[in-house]
């Protein structure tokens, strides 16, 4: 006997036959494996591989971008004038005379200070119980700058540097040695954070920090003005002790950790001296470079004066 054929739905199962679609992956289907495995992956705590020595002191001066700690730091800034928020002292202290210090200063200057717990300071380290918020630092027009100069203008101007100990110990040696102001760009180079401060052990609140936007324009509108630009690089065209132009309104330009003067900034400047050295180095901390520099023309000018 034959088998009668079922009749058909009349199209009434078009849009059944069509289909869903692609099959979704197995790790986007809520009830898989392995859609469960990445869920689970994906809540676990992230394991970051150790970091380098100096990529951990370079985490460690993140975190206090705007926070000095430790006694000294604190008391040589208070001392120095630095714009402070508040002062932090952690419950149960120690009491000595850095402390005691820290506590009058503020009192004397009308500065904020709160007691906090121990564990706030923490992740800041090497604190020793006392911290300062630093307030951010203003910076000076440079049109201003000059205008106050009496006498012969010298300027450092700082081309890519990034670290900023380097430019606090910078700003310290140009305080140390005469120079009116201390240049540097707004892009892709260490500011005036908390570290910085630090660096200069105060005298960052003595010589003006200049925060300009184009350094190869800067230098075209100061060389328009009468003043000598000098670069410092290990590839020098001459030695600093040939250098003639000491009394001259000048600005010094120090290149970068590593990479030194940058291309426009080199092909800009008058002239691109170096400092001679033994052939066992290749190079100078940029910080040490410019005080050698600054050292150099301070002393030819009291030559000059005399």
């Amino acid at each position: 006997m034959a088998q009668r054929k079922k009749p058909g739905s009349g199209g009434n199962n078009k849009r059944r036959l069509s289909g869903k679609g692609p099959t979704p992956k197995a790790v986007d289907r809520p009830y898989h494996p392995a859609a469960k495995r990445k869920a689970a992956a994906a809540s676990a705590p992230k394991k970051s591989k150790p970091a380098a020595r100096g990529e951990r002191e370079t985490r460690e001066y993140e975190v206090q971008d705007d926070v000095i700690v430790g006694r000294n730091p604190v008391v040589e800034a208070l001392r120095a004038g630095v714009a402070v928020k508040r002062v932090m002292v952690a419950r149960g202290i120690d009491i000595d005379e850095r402390v005691t210090e820290i506590l009058e200063l503020a009192r004397d200057s009308r500065i904020e200070v709160i007691e906090v717990n121990r564990k706030e300071l923490d992740p800041y380290p090497a604190h020793q119980g006392v911290a300062l918020k630093v307030a951010p630092y203003k910076f000076r027009p440079l049109n201003e700058v000059l205008q106050k100069v009496s006498g012969r203008p010298l300027l450092v101007a700082l081309d890519g540097v990034t670290d900023p100990r380097n430019l606090g110990a910078i700003i310290r040696s140009a305080c140390a040695f005469g120079a009116h102001a201390v240049v540097i760009p707004d892009r892709r180079a260490a500011g005036m954070t908390a570290v910085a401060w630090k660096a200069s052990a105060g005298a960052a609140a003595r010589t003006p920090v200049v925060q300009i936007k184009n350094m190869t324009a800067t230098i075209h509108d100061l060389q328009s003005e009468g003043y000598f630009v000098v670069g410092l690089d290990a590839g020098g065209d001459v030695a600093l002790s040939e250098m003639a132009v000491a009394d001259e309104p000048l600005m010094i330009v120090i290149g970068g950790e590593g990479k030194g003067l940058s291309r426009l900034v080199r092909e800009s400047c008058d002239l691109v001296v170096s400092i001679p050295m033994s052939s066992a180095m290749e190079s100078l901390n940029a910080s040490v470079a410019a005080s050698i520099a600054l050292y150099s023309v301070a002393e030819r000018r009291a030559a000059s004066a005399e």
